[in-house]
């Protein structure tokens, strides 16, 4: 099945990079090291390293201070991140910068994964969350590497598509060491697919311990009196494909209740920015774009503020007053909606959170978030958090609670690698 696998990669690969080269019209970064796609590197070679894999720009912010409390332990020891998208690459630099060495992720053919192995030679793989390669992993155990999967979550609609193909997952979910799953249905879901009982342990998710960067709320909030002053912020951010209609017919309701309101718009993926642009513009509302106004003094009248930057989010989520994350009013599966809750902004997500089930319904049982099914609910939503400040405090206060309830996910996760690390791993300190 591996040998099958790897020949239909291999002729979809010419596919792959067509379509990489397309979305470099609108994302430049996308042309960038195509070289390391195949596992080739500019870098010298290195040995004994610890591998860690995000494949976006949720799973970069993740593992962040994971990686940093590693980094802190043992002190000497090198460490490789990667990352399949450009979004991902930026957080990885601007954060960790060349505290670790950072590449993307080859392709999965034999050809490529052979040679990230040679060149970097780990002595331990962190994969984050779902990402299952079966010739990474294949190489993994006949290497001996240990291969851990971290913040290991399964979605409930995924189980069936994998079971179906149980044949082909067994054998990949039998190279893993460990599977940290976030929570129990997350490591139910993941025996009933083919992993080991005995391979599969519950450690709560490592997002709550992402540390709310006290200079980026800082900045946030001199942002707020510098451009916003006199306007209420609405910030919807991670938008997708077809979301940012429903926030421009909002919209206009809205201004009768709110004349003071600016919409600030984050699209998840930056070949959208223009797009974005066109779709408010052509709906009759002005706007202005974030890198066109870093050198003005004030928003007065614009209608929408369109943040088209990378890396802000969350110095943007500080700047507002209300934030909606997107993904979760159309298909997708939603995004982080904990970094507004750590920044003290209440918080509205859609109906669609199956990729952060848990975290959704712990804030909604907390009474700690608002969520929107449709339109209508936005209206309703909106002129509630809008008029009563009460309502927006306790939000605010009841979000901190639950945030600070659940972390410490990481120390396990630490606790747990140090398993595999202290005996080949000399560098940790006391």
């Amino acid at each position: 099945m591996l040998a099958v696998y790897s020949l239909l990669f291999r002729l979809f690969l010419p596919f792959i990079y067509l379509r990489l080269a397309w979305r470099g019209l609108k994302v430049p970064a996308l042309w960038l090291r195509w070289g390391e796609r195949l596992g080739y590197y500019r870098q010298a070679p290195v040995n004994d390293v610890i591998w860690v894999h995000a494949v976006s720009v949720g799973e970069a912010e993740a593992i962040f201070p994971l990686v940093k409390k590693m980094q802190e332990r043992y002190q000497n020891q090198q460490f490789v991140v990667t990352t399949m998208t450009a979004t991902g690459s930026a957080r990885v630099l601007a954060v960790l910068g060349d505290s670790v060495i950072h590449v993307y992720l080859p392709y999965d053919t034999p050809g490529a994964v052979k040679r990230f192995f040679e060149h970097f030679r780990p002595k331990l793989a962190l994969i984050m969350e779902t990402e299952l390669w079966p010739n990474l992993f294949a190489v993994c155990h006949s290497r001996h590497i240990p291969l851990i999967i971290i913040n290991a979550r399964l979605s409930p609609k995924s189980v069936p598509s994998y079971q179906r193909l149980a044949i082909f997952i067994r054998p990949i979910l039998a190279h893993v060491n460990l599977i940290a799953a976030q929570t129990e249905l997350d490591a139910q879901r993941f025996i009933q697919i083919g992993a080991n009982p005995e391979r599969v342990k519950i450690i709560g998710n490592i997002k709550f311990d992402i540390p709310p960067m006290e200079s980026l709320i800082a900045q946030g909030r001199q942002l707020k009196q510098e451009l916003f002053k006199h306007r209420y912020v609405w910030i919807v951010a991670s938008t997708h494909k077809h979301e940012e209609q429903y926030f421009i017919e909002v919209f206009r309701e809205l201004k009768s209740i709110a004349p003071d309101i600016l919409l600030m718009l984050v699209p998840r993926h930056p070949e959208r920015f223009t797009e974005v642009k066109n779709l408010c513009q052509n709906a009759g509302l002005s706007v202005v774009m974030r890198t066109a106004l870093l050198q003005q003094a004030r928003i007065v009248h614009e209608d929408v503020y369109l943040a088209d930057t990378l890396g802000e989010l969350k110095m943007l989520y500080a700047a507002a007053d209300l934030a909606f994350v997107g993904g979760s009013l159309v298909p997708v599966g939603g995004h982080n909606v904990l970094e507004p809750a750590a920044v003290g902004v209440p918080v509205m997500f859609g109906g669609y959170m199956t990729h952060f089930t848990e975290i959704a319904d712990g804030l909604l049982e907390a009474e700690a978030a608002v969520q929107c099914q449709d339109q209508q609910a936005l209206l309703d939503a909106f002129r509630h958090l809008y008029s009563d400040q009460d309502f927006r405090q306790r939000l605010i206060a009841n979000a901190s609670i639950f945030v600070n309830k659940n972390r410490g996910s990481s120390e396990i996760v630490l606790g747990l690698l140090h398993e595999y690390l202290a005996s080949n791993t000399t560098d940790i300190t006391n």
